[in-house]
Parts: structure tokens; sequence; C-alpha cells
């Protein structure tokens, strides 16, 4: 089985900065894409940052130019700097990657998010 853990989320000010930490753990034999999602209150799950295993990356336009999205691939990590925070960036952020697991095959696999607010 393979477990995808986030951390770094918190309470942060308008205007201020965090750093999301994503590790994959247990049978990883690959990881394809990496990607960080996010779901706010009353709110669809939105694809925030994807980052192939080649390193090309892509945002949605809300975040570009604040977040940048980087991986480690020696140490099966994804990682998200998010820069110049506001209020409506406030939600639960989500790692999801597409894992080479025990069956040889690539599968979706999903943390179980980390809060992120943005208030003063």
């Amino acid at each position: 089985q393979v477990q995808l853990r986030e951390s770094g989320g918190g309470l942060v000010q308008p205007g201020g900065s965090l750093r999301l930490s994503c590790v994959a753990s247990g049978t990883v034999f690959s990881i394809n894409y990496m990607n960080w999602y996010r779901q706010a209150p009353g709110k669809e799950r939105e694809l925030v940052a994807v980052i192939d295993s080649g390193g090309h990356t892509d945002y949605v336009d809300s975040v570009k130019g604040r977040f940048t999205i980087s991986r480690d691939n020696d140490r099966n990590s994804v990682f998200l700097q998010m820069n110049s925070l506001k209020p409506e960036d406030t939600a639960v952020y989500y790692c999801n990657a597409e894992v080479r697991d025990y069956t040889s095959r690539f599968r979706p696999y999903w943390g179980q998010g980390t809060q992120v607010t943005v208030s003063s």
C-alpha cells in the first residue's frame, strides 16, 4: 500500500507564506504526476498545481506568480511554496499522486489534507 502524508498547513496573515510538503511512503516503485488540490468550505475541490515526472509544472490562474510546486524524486516528495497568501486561499490542501505500486500499475493516491487558513 501507499500513503501520502501532507504537512505544513496552519494559520497565516494575508501576505504571508507557507510551505506545504507531501511524502509518499510504502511500496512506491515510481511516481508519475504529483498534484496539489484544495477545497474551500462549500466549494468543489480545485486543482491548484501539477508537476510531472520531468519537472514540468502548471498552475491554476489564481495562484500563478504566487505559488511554486516542486518535487524531490529521491524522497518521493512534493512541495508547494505559497507566497503572498490571500484570504481566498483558505482551504484544505490535498496531495495527489499517480504511483506505480505493488500491483506494478500506476494508480492515484490521495493524502488526508492539511488546513491552510489565511486571516488577520
